[in-house]
């Protein structure tokens, strides 16, 4: 599942580099959450980290993108070794 932020963001800026898939980034009017690279940090932490730090709570699991954690470790793998992967000669 990946999750999403709802209108009730107040722009507090603190989730965004709580994020360790770069998936969270500032949108028209408020913060949002690439549901391609949200892993709901499986594979980075025990919790999201957005979730635990959001003041309003108001990053919920996004309907549209419901995945098992099996999936979301997926995702991590695939998103990790991508960002480890040597530059091509």
């Amino acid at each position: 599942m990946a999750l999403m932020i709802t209108d009730e963001c107040i722009n507090c800026d603190v989730c965004e580099p709580e994020c360790p898939n770069d998936a969270i980034s500032m949108g028209e009017a408020i913060y949002e959450i690439d549901p391609c690279k949200c892993t709901e940090c499986v594979g980075h932490f025990d919790e999201p980290q957005c979730v635990q730090i959001c003041p309003v709570a108001c990053i919920p699991v996004h309907p549209g993108f419901v995945e098992s954690r099996e999936t979301l470790f997926q995702k991590y793998e695939r998103l990790t070794a991508v960002k480890l992967a040597p530059p091509a000669a």
